[in-house]
């Protein structure tokens, strides 16, 4: 029987690890996350891109940990705010702010703007220890609201309205969520060419051969 691919969610988000684990629980795969391992060095996550930050993190990780890994960076563009909060989502509003910060920092931003047109992009990276990666894309457009609403998701869910299901990604379920989500339409796409990637994996995962020892004589 064919062992399950172990690979690495880099992340300790476990709302994000738990969304990547329900769109591949069809395949043989042992998932983990950064929470299954000791510590290891925090990635620097300073590209230019989300293109840079998610081959940053995967090939980081794999190579630290053995195993192949896959990173997202994503975030949400606002044309009002010249693209902000962009790259930096996650650490625009301070690096120890929580999501409700953030969500309060982008209102107090968007206070007075007509203009509330936004977009969550997502950049997947399937990274192995050699350094060679996979890369997938997803979007979604939708609009700033002026309050937030709902209890699911992270991070700007609440104040991320989505005009074809008149709702918040917040208000939205798990499933609901990912069925539109710029990390689940990237997800999608990897689920769909999997059996694909799981065979790029295996021949590109190092191969390492066992040393004997030599008999006295």
């Amino acid at each position: 029987m064919e062992q399950p691919l172990v690979l690495v969610i880099a992340t300790r988000n476990a709302g994000k690890t738990d969304e990547i684990r329900a769109l591949l629980k069809d395949f043989p795969i042992d998932i983990r996350n950064l929470d299954d391992f000791g510590p290891i060095p925090e990635v620097i996550e300073d590209g230019d891109t989300f293109e840079e930050n998610a081959y940053k993190k995967a090939s980081f990780t794999a190579r630290v940990l053995g195993f192949p890994a896959l990173a997202d960076d994503s975030g949400l563009m606002v044309p009002a705010l010249d693209g902000a909060p962009g790259v930096h989502s996650a650490r625009w509003a301070g690096e120890a702010a929580t999501d409700a910060d953030r969500c309060r920092k982008l209102l107090q931003a968007m206070d007075g703007i007509d203009d509330r047109r936004a977009s969550f992009e997502c950049v997947l990276s399937i990274a192995v220890p050699g350094g060679s990666a996979l890369t997938y894309e997803g979007r979604c457009e939708g609009e700033i609201t002026r309050a937030p609403s709902g209890e699911h998701g992270f991070g700007y869910d609440p104040v991320f309205y989505y005009p074809p299901l008149g709702r918040t990604f917040a208000d939205l379920t798990r499933d609901e969520k990912g069925a539109v989500s710029h990390r689940g339409r990237a997800l999608r796409d990897v689920r769909d060419e999997f059996d694909k990637i799981r065979i790029w994996i295996r021949q590109h995962m190092p191969v390492f051969e066992r040393s004997g020892c030599a008999s006295p004589s």
